[in-house]
């Protein structure tokens, strides 16, 4: 005679729901609906006003803009690292491979005085493109690679199980129906790669925008010209203006928002087709 297990599963769902609502409230939505009740707190064209400022808009266009750069570049040098870490057997693969975590484990701190110290005019680095006239620490160049250095591992250990996955059938049915290699990367490897490299470089993009201690080092904290969304956001907090600081962080969060809901619309094409 079968157990009814109906009523059983009907709790656990409920004790697994309420606990997740609840968790999911006093974790992301309350704080949100906090921002944006202090940001009201100036109205609506207080907030547009914020933007006026020369300093903002400057800090605004400039995490955005390196942010996209390294995320388009996290796009090819992550998806280049997960290949040859899949596809190639070579001596301290292992090493390698541990060493590509390294971002997510080092503290962001460290990370930002390691990068700044080698490429700073003085640094190993630095000085040899400074004999050129090419400055990278303390310039937008700098930020790009911390925002490269702490975002790459996000596309790596996305795309890296699905090449891990992919039959090697389906690139020598494709060599064989004599496709050339780019034919068959294009038009039979990468739909496959696509969802997953979109998902890897979105969530790149959004750790780029947001990241605070990799890049206060290496940019150098120019008004108007290297200065971040985040560190603007802490120089208003240390001014008590605590309005203009959730203003800021409500665009940044609306602007990461549209770009992550556009990037999820695609890839949720990508696996639509695939189907």
């Amino acid at each position: 005679m079968p157990i009814e297990t109906r009523p059983y599963k009907k709790i656990h769902l409920g004790i697994s729901l309420g606990f997740t609502v609840f968790y999911s409230s006093a974790v992301v939505i309350i704080p949100l609906l906090g921002l944006f009740y202090h940001s009201l707190g100036i109205g609506f064209t207080g907030i547009l006003e914020v933007f006026t400022e020369e300093r903002i808009r400057s800090a605004l266009f400039l995490s955005f803009s390196v942010g996209l750069i390294s995320a388009v570049l996290n796009l090819f040098i992550g998806f280049l690292f997960a290949w040859v870490l899949v596809r190639y057997d070579f001596p301290f693969k292992k090493i390698f491979d541990t060493l590509i975590d390294l971002p997510f484990t080092l503290p962001t701190a460290v990370a930002g005085i390691a990068l700044t110290t080698i490429y700073s005019p003085t640094g190993s680095i630095g000085s040899f493109f400074e004999q050129w006239g090419i400055k990278i620490a303390y310039t937008p160049i700098g930020i790009v690679i911390a925002l490269v250095f702490i975002g790459f591992p996000f596309v790596v250990r996305t795309v890296q199980p699905v090449i891990e996955e992919l039959p090697k059938e389906l690139e020598e049915s494709a060599r064989c129906l004599g496709a050339t290699p780019f034919q068959t990367f294009w038009r039979v490897l990468l739909p496959e790669l696509w969802p997953s490299l979109l998902a890897g470089t979105g969530m790149a993009f959004a750790r780029s925008i947001g990241e605070y201690g990799s890049v206060v080092f290496i940019s150098g904290n120019l008004p108007g010209k290297t200065e971040i969304l985040p560190l603007l956001i802490v120089t208003k907090l240390e001014q008590y203006e605590f309005e203009k600081a959730t203003s800021i962080a409500l665009v940044m969060l609306l602007t990461s928002f549209f770009f992550m809901f556009l990037i999820n619309f695609f890839q949720e094409r990508a696996s639509k087709k695939l189907t």
